[in-house]
């Protein structure tokens, strides 16, 4: 039943004054009850939504189903007949993220197959993240899930940022990263320069050999003491360096748990250059703590040249191109740099985790 102003009981007055007050606060309620019930009978009915406004899980799932009934009896008519008798579900995804068929979780949700021509270390890295999201969950997987399958096109490509074993897409880069990245975990590391150095020069005066705790690498000049390496805490060397060694464990964002994470020693002598390589991923940072700094001695991330400073630190992006020289004199001595894989800033803490994962060093 529709009212129609015509037939609303106005109350009678015609003078003025208090009386004409009374009459107008009765119109209004009148008015605005006539309102309240037009919005009444406006309203949709439950369980119903706004068409190209909210989709449900279950009609999009039937849908999926649908399509892969082509060649059969059944028809996508049919299913999507039954799927409107379920529930709706608002799904997080937009429309047009899956009309483009860009959502992070759209090869989940439509069970895409993994890209075939991917490589055995990628189909590795995808059956670990499925066994971890069966673990877990697949909330905050949306990113990694992404980069696993566009790794193979990213390969393809020629760029100056190229990590050749996981991307992670969406994440902020840049070759050099500002002091305020990893603030408390920079200052820690500055604080401790003298002890660091310290200890540095005891096993260094100790001879560069394997039976010392080197690692001696090409080219010729180049050597390794790690405290950490691909995530492994190497006990011998930590012991030899126990201040070192503390430092590196109450930093905030030290990859210590995974094999995208290493910390040691790295000299480069005189005369030596290391070419035009990529890090393995984006998800981490290179903080380097100058020791040893010689005149001369260059490092150019993405394009842009630096260089290191005694008692500071630089925040890298070794996914770019980059590559480091030491032109000095034969008697200005090695570079020397304390070496620390920390956490890019934009890699949520449940990526951490998984990526901790899906990298261990157990796998």
């Amino acid at each position: 039943m529709h009212w129609s102003m015509n037939t609303l009981p106005l109350p009678p007055y015609v003078e003025l004054g208090v009386h004409s007050l009374s009459g107008l606060l009765w119109t209004l309620l009148l008015l605005f009850l006539w309102h309240c019930y037009r919005m009444g009978s406006d309203m949709p009915i439950p369980g119903h939504a706004h068409a190209g406004k909210l989709k449900s899980s279950s009609r999009r799932s039937m849908m999926s189903r649908s399509g892969s009934c082509i060649g059969t009896k059944c028809s996508a008519r049919s299913k999507l007949s039954r799927s409107d008798q379920i529930t709706p579900f608002i799904s997080m995804e937009t429309v047009e993220d899956e009309e483009q068929g860009q959502g992070y979780l759209t090869p989940v949700l439509s069970h895409a197959l993994f890209p075939a021509q991917a490589s055995a270390e990628a189909k590795k890295l995808y059956t670990a993240l499925q066994e971890y999201a069966k673990r877990y969950s697949w909330v905050g997987m949306g990113r990694i899930h992404k980069g696993l399958r566009e790794q193979v096109r990213l390969n393809d490509l020629s760029a100056i940022q190229k990590p050749h074993l996981f991307f992670l897409p969406d994440v902020p880069s840049v070759p050099f990263f500002p002091r305020d990245a990893h603030r408390h975990d920079i200052e820690v590391l500055e604080a401790n320069y003298p002890v660091i150095l310290a200890e540095f020069q005891a096993v260094y005066q100790r001879g560069i050999d394997s039976k010392s705790g080197w690692t001696s690498l090409a080219p010729k000049g180049q050597a390794v003491f790690s405290l950490y390496s691909a995530g492994v805490c190497m006990a011998g060397n930590c012991r030899s360096c126990p201040c070192t060694y503390r430092t590196l464990l109450s930093l905030r964002t030290f990859i210590s748990s995974n094999s995208l994470g290493s910390a040691g020693f790295w000299l480069l002598g005189p005369g030596a250059t290391l070419g035009s390589s990529y890090g393995p991923t984006n998800t981490r940072l290179r903080c380097h703590l100058g020791l040893q700094t010689p005149p001369l001695c260059e490092l150019v991330v993405g394009g842009e040249p630096q260089c290191w400073s005694e008692g500071h630190c630089l925040l890298v992006d070794d996914s770019f191109l980059h590559t480091v020289s030491h032109k000095g004199p034969p008697d200005s001595g090695p570079r020397v740099i304390l070496s620390v894989d920390l956490w890019h800033p934009n890699v949520a803490a449940a990526e951490r985790q998984a990526l901790d994962f899906m990298f261990s060093p157990d796998l």
